[in-house]
């Protein structure tokens, strides 16, 4: 295990009938709020009221910031951070899932510099303070709720990249798993497997060779959002279920699963934001495509660490560790697709002819993230075996 320092800021606050908190939680931080918030689901599942009664019983004075996109666009951030900017907003409240926000914590980081918001992205431009964040989350998936991580598509340049800092975590997070009830399957699928390649990007690159804490507390993470988004597919309103597949998913990217690896690394994330950027898929429904074509061409260079997962994960049995992890990787294969989330490019009607446009877009991210060992031809490579995941 190598050393590390953990430190999270984020108080989660978790639990049926907890999204009436979220008034008196942001009125600690101001008055003025800016609540940022999706398309029309919130509205009609009734949480875009539930949440603007508490902050209004507060006494809080309400900006709204409406339509963040499920991949979220540079230009409607823009638009929030001149909001927040005319409106002297004092705290940001997201209601949403990770691209919600994620959208509201580049508006709390942009409303309180001159330059653009896209320079922090870009890696040209450091972050010193942001406008203080609240969250009610609403979909399993991306652990933005409880992490200093934020993704944006620029929508002009085709590109999306991540960017993170300690100061972009959320000061308090509502996680009610009744918030989720109504979220469709498709989407409950494609936010576990979010939340499972979170993981998997830390299991896989870690270069450390002896993590068996680290590595025994992935494997159940990943079994638990397995079994946890079964019962969900079965009963949406299985509340148990729904608490576990939440909890599994903010844990999966708060710090603690990466804590001790060392150096780690998100190539398959990078990939498939090219995927997000040029055609719009759903994140998780790219990264079940990408993920294990990935797990494929990694494992033909060292089965070992993808035949440890099979094993443990899937119980899996064979002669030795490239069988093993052949067939570990079907398994998860087959997860993903019983699950309703696609597992090739032909299923995202991405043509093969376009993997060397989607490669060039891939390597500018590869270059801003340091992973150093991705060239066009090995990002091509991959691709490639998405074509028949």
């Amino acid at each position: 295990m190598q050393n590390f320092v953990l430190e999270n800021p984020t108080k989660i606050i978790f639990g049926r009938d907890t999204i009436g908190q979220i008034g008196p939680e942001t009125a600690t931080f101001g008055k003025k709020v800016l609540l940022v918030y999706g398309r029309s689901s919130v509205k009609k599942n009734g949480l875009f009221d539930q949440t603007m009664d508490s902050l209004q019983e507060t006494g809080l004075s309400v900006i709204e910031h409406g339509g963040v996109r499920s991949n979220p666009v540079l230009s409607h951030a823009r638009e929030g951070i001149e909001l927040a900017k005319k409106e002297r907003i004092e705290v940001i409240c997201a209601l949403g899932g990770g691209s919600v926000i994620d959208s509201a914590k580049a508006i709390s980081a942009g409303a309180l510099v001159e330059h653009d918001v896209w320079q922090f992205f870009k890696g040209k431009k450091s972050i010193k303070k942001t406008i203080p964040l609240t969250c009610v989350l609403t979909l399993a998936a991306a652990g933005s709720e409880m992490n200093g991580g934020m993704v944006i598509t620029n929508e002009k340049t085709d590109q999306k990249f991540g960017t993170g800092n300690k100061l972009l975590h959320p000061n308090v997070s509502i996680l009610d798993p009744t918030a989720t009830f109504t979220v469709p399957p498709n989407y409950t699928a494609y936010g576990a497997v979010d939340a499972i390649a979170h993981i998997l990007e830390f299991y896989f690159t870690t270069r450390d060779p002896a993590t068996p804490v680290q590595d025994r507390f992935m494997e159940g993470l990943v079994i638990n959002i397995m079994e946890s988004c079964d019962r969900v597919l079965i009963n949406p309103e299985n509340y148990a279920a729904r608490a576990d597949l939440m909890w599994c998913a903010t844990l999966a990217l708060n710090g603690w699963t990466a804590a001790g690896l060392g150096l780690v690394g998100f190539p398959m994330h990078m990939i498939e934001h090219s995927l997000s950027a040029l055609y719009n898929v759903p994140h998780g429904a790219g990264l079940s495509v990408v993920v294990p074509a990935w797990m494929k061409y990694q494992a033909e260079q060292n089965p070992t660490k993808f035949s440890q997962f099979a094993e443990r994960v899937f119980q899996i049995s064979a002669k030795n560790d490239s069988e093993k992890a052949s067939a570990g990787i079907r398994q998860l294969t087959g997860w993903f697709h019983k699950s309703g989330s696609p597992t090739s490019l032909a299923e995202l009607k991405i043509p093969v002819t376009d993997i060397p446009n989607i490669s060039e877009n891939a390597l500018k991210l590869a270059k801003i993230w340091r992973l150093r060992d991705y060239d066009q031809k090995m990002i091509e490579e991959i691709l490639l075996l998405c074509a028949d995941s």
